[in-house]
């Protein structure tokens, strides 16, 4: 009968470096979520409200001839 001895290591410990990162990686998601909420919510702010209309108004200035020519014509009957 022979025995065999489990050579297998012990789990490994996260390593601080990955835990460190993770961290700063959740810290900028929630940092862009936020600026996200933010800016959605000034938009909804500064759009018109509604039911109120929006006019433009503008006047169309007349066309004017320059160097205007009169032609007389004389009609005889024949």
């Amino acid at each position: 009968m022979t025995l065999r001895f489990s050579t297998a290591r012990p789990p490994r410990r996260r390593r601080r470096g990955r835990q460190i990162l993770s961290i700063l990686l959740g810290i900028a998601a929630a940092a862009v979520v936020f600026a996200v909420g933010v800016a959605l919510g000034q938009a909804l702010e500064d759009r018109p409200e509604p039911g109120q209309p929006v006019t433009e108004v503008s006047t169309i200035q007349p066309w004017t001839q320059t160097g205007q020519v009169t032609v007389t014509v004389t009609q005889t009957e024949p």
